[in-house]
């Protein structure tokens, strides 16, 4: 029999998966559809290149001497959205989509804190991501639900591939903090 919850998520979410391919490439699905792949300069590195099912290429790239901000640009080096990791250890995440600027929050969130989710403001839920650590592979997979409201958002897919390099990076960021 189906929770309540699991016929919420089959009817009013989509459900998607990044899969690691290795320590450098994740590949976003849903439906066995590729949505698009976020690449890795280098392992532990946040430099990255999100290429996109149409073909089109955005690159990935720390910002200033210090490299706390992380952008991404499109060919033509213009700059769709931005991130960095504030005092609270949320992301923040201001978008630029169509000359329209907005603001998300990415934190974690549950008991253990093992699932992230991306805030629209402070309240409204569009995504959670749960990570699934692979042993084998020492390599992180996700599981990822989206609202019917990030389904409606300009630039959903770079959004959806930008959440899982912030995932990334805040697990990189607390990785090197606890060494």
């Amino acid at each position: 029999m189906n929770s309540p919850l699991s016929l919420l998520r089959r009817y009013f979410m989509k459900n998607y998966q990044a899969k690691s391919l290795d320590s450098k490439h994740f590949k976003l699905t849903q439906a066995d559809t590729e949505i698009g792949l976020l690449e890795y300069e280098s392992w532990f590195s946040f430099k990255a290149e999100i290429i996109l099912a149409n073909h089109h290429r955005y690159a990935v790239q720390p910002k200033g001497f210090w490299g706390t901000t992380i952008e991404v640009k499109d060919q033509q080096e213009q700059v769709l959205l931005d991130f960095k990791m504030n005092w609270k250890g949320q992301i923040l995440i201001r978008t630029l989509f169509g000359g329209q600027e907005d603001y998300y929050i990415l934190k974690q969130k549950g008991l253990l804190r093992s699932t992230f989710v991306l805030l629209h403001g402070e309240e409204t839920e569009l995504l959670s991501l749960a990570p699934d650590f692979k042993w084998t592979r020492l390599n992180f997979d996700y599981e990822l639900v989206a609202s019917d409201a990030l389904e409606q958002l300009p630039g959903k897919e770079l959004l959806l591939l930008t959440a899982i390099h912030c995932a990334n990076y805040y697990l990189t960021m607390m990785t090197a903090a606890a060494a």
